[in-house]
């Protein structure tokens, strides 16, 4: 099965040995995506913002692979703080629909570039 790279200049362009994303058949894997703004590299400020930008730029991916978040069938969240649990339920349902994905909570030490919030995910496109 060919594998075929995905990549979109509206999504923060990989800062190490890795895509944005990677197809194999119907299916893609989303890198984790931290809440970088795309135009400046910099972190959004504060949590929510960066939860915000988190899934933007996760929808960025999936739609330049030529799905959607509705598509995603795993999400794996990383948090520096599980306390922000609520948060990232409220932010998620804005960009999810019924059913929606499995996903994963993980609470981390630290992030890259001192992220509070990453994610990744798995798609089923057509």
């Amino acid at each position: 099965m060919a594998r075929q790279t995905i990549a979109t200049d509206k999504a923060p362009s990989a800062i190490g040995t890795y895509s944005q994303a990677i197809r194999a058949g119907n299916t893609v894997y989303v890198s984790g995506q931290l809440g970088l703004i795309p135009a400046t590299m910099q972190l959004a400020e504060g949590f929510e913002a960066q939860a915000v930008q988190v899934f933007e730029n996760l929808k960025a991916v999936a739609e330049a692979a030529g799905g959607s978040l509705n598509d995603a069938v795993k999400i794996t969240i990383f948090m520096t703080d599980l306390a922000e649990f609520a948060k990232v339920n409220e932010i998620m349902g804005r960009y999810c629909t019924q059913p929606y994905p499995a996903r994963a909570a993980v609470g981390v030490a630290s992030l890259p570039k001192g992220g509070l919030i990453e994610a990744e995910a798995i798609l089923v496109v057509d």
